[in-house]
């Protein structure tokens, strides 16, 4: 009813095949795909550093918990 259908699809995509031209689109979609890429990778990279400069907190091993330390900033 106000859903869009797969003819209405198709029309949309044959006027930008139109418009633009497949060696146009072909080049969009290579730059699409490498800046998505590139965002991947950097997300990624910055995951594995997050991972990298995290620190255990010692647990109990009577209770399971993390440990409380109290860190004095003026000692």
């Amino acid at each position: 009813m106000g859903g869009i259908g797969i003819w209405q699809l198709v029309i949309v995509l044959l006027i930008v095949f139109l418009l633009f031209g497949t060696k146009r689109l072909k080049g969009l979609g290579s730059d699409v795909g490498e800046a998505i890429q590139g965002f991947r990778k950097s997300m990624g990279s910055d995951n594995d550093a997050n991972a990298a400069g995290r620190t255990q907190v010692p647990q109990c091993p009577l209770t399971g918990q993390a440990a409380q330390q109290h860190t004095d900033p003026q000692a």
